[in-house]
């Protein structure tokens, strides 16, 4: 089924068919308004791109959502749960994951290691002490890299992989959690042509069972993989529908795609 195409404006949506509520958002640095009154609603199961011009407040988007900036107003719903009052850690558990532009993961350690240490029971101090590689965590670990197109690569240190795999390693530290969103911010950067045509195809398959926000400048690939496509500019809402409506929007090529 495809996502819901009805977006609320204003008020609360009348049913709780989506997977994150984004209401009046607003952020303010030194008087700067870098998000402004902003509405954004995800549905479940849906691969939501957001795109616009730098400084549009994208990244700022996805800061909020993960507990990395405190709003200045407005309320960021997750499962009927008020993410804004929350810590960032809090929000990991309650099932939002985010991958940064840069690829953070431990060089030094292999693809394996890097994985089993994101399985959620070996991410507490206590719990990275008592870690054991337990027949859940090897099956769970084989899976994953599998779904990342690295499980002939297991046993490799993390700075052997190309740029484009470690982008994948990160994806999949991120799955090991099992998280119910996950935000990925420029999948696809410094990526070849065939790594970002297998990358279509693995945060295509991957949201099927999940909610995916995704922040991308390569309009190629957004044709691949959206659902839905939001435009930001200027820390607000220009338009929003599919890929074809937005890169007919008159407004949309006048502020970015036109430039």
């Amino acid at each position: 089924m495809s996502p819901s195409t009805h977006t609320p404006v204003g008020g609360n949506p009348a049913a709780p068919q989506f997977a994150l509520y984004v209401e009046d958002l607003t952020v303010r640095f030194n008087g700067f308004t870098a998000v402004d009154s902003l509405n954004l609603y995800v549905d479940r199961n849906e691969l939501r791109v957001v795109i616009g011009p730098n400084g549009a407040g994208k990244t700022t988007l996805l800061d909020l959502i993960c507990g990395r900036t405190q709003a200045t107003a407005g309320s960021i719903r997750f499962k009927d749960i008020e993410l804004t009052r929350l810590s960032e850690h809090a929000i990991v558990r309650a099932g939002v994951g985010r991958k940064f532009q840069t690829p953070s993961i431990y060089e030094t350690l292999s693809v394996r290691e890097n994985l089993e240490v994101s399985f959620p029971r070996g991410r507490t101090v206590f719990g990275a002490i008592a870690f054991r590689r337990t027949p859940d965590v090897v099956a769970r670990v084989e899976e994953v890299a599998h779904e990342i197109y690295l499980a002939d690569r297991l046993d490799d240190p993390a700075d052997q992989l190309s740029h484009g795999q470690k982008q994948w390693l990160e994806i999949g530290m991120l799955l090991m959690q099992e998280p119910e969103l996950m935000m990925l911010d420029e999948p696809v950067a410094g990526m070849s042509v065939s790594e970002r045509s297998k990358t279509a195809e693995l945060l295509n398959r991957i949201s099927q069972g999940r909610s995916l926000i995704v922040i991308e400048h390569d309009m190629e690939f957004v044709k691949d993989i959206a659902h839905r496509v939001t435009v930001l500019h200027q820390g607000k809402v220009l338009a929003e529908g599919s890929m074809d409506q937005v890169q007919a929007d008159p407004r949309v090529i006048e502020v970015y795609l036109g430039h």
